[in-house]
């Protein structure tokens, strides 16, 4: 098969033929079905524009003959960007009405603890950014909250670096100079989380399209309160999305809370989520 297109092949057209993912899995085995033709074509453009002086015609040769070219691109296609206290609203929400609202529900049951997954947690600033609030709020209350925080992420690279907890100085830009104090200790140009607070997260390895899996292997059962899976679902087909949706419900307690990004809130809602009307993406699983 011919994988023809020249430098002005319109980016849409790339992909529509089925050209990326056809030729990746021909020739390699390697499988990108899953994610949108939008997000495959810019990503083909970005890496296009990586490799000076190369044209589409050089890159997709590249792609058939070169497993290790093909595999970069794989590597490229992991978006993997998390940021401590992301967005701000719904971080609000969190801290004031959420978090505090979930350890009051807790009060009357025999074994009251908060089950937190943050999915797709890259480098784990989303994963500590929920462990501090979480912990302030322990210490607020007359008898602590018990909790239990998961983070997973399909990267081993990144679980890596989320168990290390450390960070340059321009990662922690949304910090409050409050969490920044008690959290955090200065290593030259660099921020290392609080050993106590490493010790909140449960970080492993777990995809959100795999098929033998439905929760984090450490949570064994899943009951999450809380999961947050952000700046995620967009990059993929509309069946990945609801892939990953339907595993995110049979995860969630009863009454349990679902946070994305803004920009995906018309695909959660349409796969059955009801929004809470906040000024941020946060669901409930539809009763």
């Amino acid at each position: 098969m011919e994988y023809s297109v020249t430098p002005n092949t319109p980016r849409a057209e790339i992909v529509s033929r089925g050209t990326i993912p056809e030729l990746l899995l021909q020739a390699h085995g390697l499988d990108v079905s899953c994610y949108s033709d939008f997000f495959l074509a810019s990503s083909f453009k970005r890496r296009l524009q990586s490799i000076p002086g190369a044209s589409a015609e050089v890159l997709f040769n590249l792609f058939k003959n070169s497993r290790a070219e093909a595999e970069a691109f794989v590597r490229f296609l992991q978006i993997h960007h998390s940021e401590f206290f992301r967005d701000p609203l719904a971080f609000a929400l969190l801290e004031q009405r959420i978090l505090p609202g979930l350890a009051n529900s807790k009060e009357a049951l025999d074994y009251p603890e908060i089950r937190v997954w943050s999915a797709g947690c890259a480098a784990g600033e989303e994963a500590y950014s929920i462990a501090i609030l979480l912990s302030e709020l322990s210490d607020r209350l007359a008898i602590p909250a018990r909790f239990r925080l998961f983070a997973t992420d399909s990267s081993a690279e990144q679980v890596e670096l989320a168990c290390r907890g450390v960070y340059p100085a321009s990662a922690l830009g949304r910090v409050q100079q409050r969490h920044l104090d008690r959290w955090f200790t200065r290593q030259g140009d660099t921020y290392a989380t609080a050993p106590e607070l490493r010790r909140c997260v449960d970080f492993s390895l777990h995809g959100l399209l795999e098929e033998h899996s439905v929760s984090p292997s450490a949570s064994i059962f899943g009951g999450f309160d809380l999961i947050l899976c952000c700046n995620l679902l967009f990059y993929y087909r509309p069946e990945s999305q609801e892939r990953i949706l339907k595993k995110l419900r049979r995860c969630l307690a009863p009454g349990g809370y679902l946070v994305t990004d803004e920009s995906e809130r018309e695909i959660v809602q349409a796969s059955g989520f009801q929004s809470l009307g906040w000024p941020a993406a946060i669901f409930q699983a539809a009763r």
